[in-house]
């Protein structure tokens, strides 16, 4: 029985669980997967330190930013110095190649199976990475798109055209895996012509980012279009042999994808539970005879799953 690998002693090892899970991936006939931002973390899309100095020393030394969080929510004086920001922001973070190929070995893993996707995270990386964008739910957003800040109409755009815009016009050269750098003796400037700053075409007020910040929120047509299919997936499937695998999910969020894999593990008979953490690899009591939990990094495990 696929759930009896799931119990094991207390005493088991880092290294017989992922043994375990391989062979909990190899026998499930669907795996629906939950994944968080430390996914995205782990394939090298870190928010401070050497990176955030890179693209944004400037802004640092100007104002102070300690990571690109604390600058995405400042309240610059003027539209052009904000897109200048965001559009860095949006650029390497949805649209640059991620450094590490761990999407990838996700795909890898869940390619011939029959597999969906629930996800906080707003990069692309999973289309990126091969995944099929009819399995993908994106819940928070997309940094590829744009919407009215009202918002007046419940519609979004594709920015990636006037993003690289505003890219290039601050002096930056884009490499073909997207990859952003200045030529020598460039200083980057800190401010988008006028005339790139995107307004809505119906109210003609500012637009903003399609992120789930607040209450302005637009769930466009394509946004419920993908709740719909998660939901259609997981009334066809609830029957079957399900792996619900958690993927470096955190708690800031923890409705979306850890606690609704929770109760549908303890609800449905066959249905597992993988979470795959570090720091925080954790499954209640409820369902921890269902359950395999995996503390370390998720690119380092995703690694030791692979084929041999």
């Amino acid at each position: 029985m696929l759930a009896q690998r799931l119990f094991r002693r207390n005493e088991e090892t880092y290294n017989e669980k992922i043994q375990r899970l391989g062979n909990v991936l190899e026998e499930a006939d669907v795996v629906i997967i939950g994944a968080g931002a430390g996914l995205s973390t782990s394939a090298g899309f870190v928010y401070d330190g050497e990176r955030f100095q890179k693209y944004f020393g400037d802004f640092k030394e100007k104002y102070g930013f300690r990571d690109m969080y604390s600058g995405g929510f400042y309240p610059y004086d003027t539209l052009e110095e904000h897109w200048a920001y965001w559009s860095r922001y949006i650029w390497i973070n949805r649209y640059a190649d991620a450094p590490k190929p761990v999407y990838d070995e996700l795909f890898a893993l869940v390619k011939d199976k029959d597999y969906f996707v629930l996800t906080t995270n707003v990069d692309h990386c999973f289309q990126k990475a091969g995944f099929d964008k009819e399995r993908l739910f994106y819940t928070q957003g997309d940094y590829g798109l744009f919407q009215c800040s009202v918002p007046c109409h419940k519609e979004t755009y594709d920015n990636a055209e006037i993003i690289r815009k505003m890219i290039e016009a601050q002096g930056y050269v884009i490499a073909e895996n997207g990859e952003i750098n200045l030529p020598e003796g460039i200083v980057p400037k800190m401010e988008v012509p006028s005339e790139l700053v995107p307004h809505c075409p119906k109210c003609g007020k500012p637009m903003s980012m399609n992120l789930r910040a607040d209450d302005t929120f637009v769930e466009d047509g394509g946004w419920h279009k993908a709740a719909q299919r998660y939901s259609d997936f997981l009334r066809r499937h609830q029957n079957m042999r399900v792996l619900f695998l958690e993927a470096a999910v955190g708690f800031n969020t923890p409705t979306i994808v850890k606690y609704s894999f929770w109760r549908m593990v303890y609800e449905w008979e066959d249905a597992l539970y993988a979470c795959l953490n570090y720091g925080e690899a954790f499954a209640p009591d409820e369902i921890k005879k269902k359950s395999i939990c995996i503390n370390g990094d998720i690119g380092a495990i995703l690694n030791q799953l692979q084929p041999t």
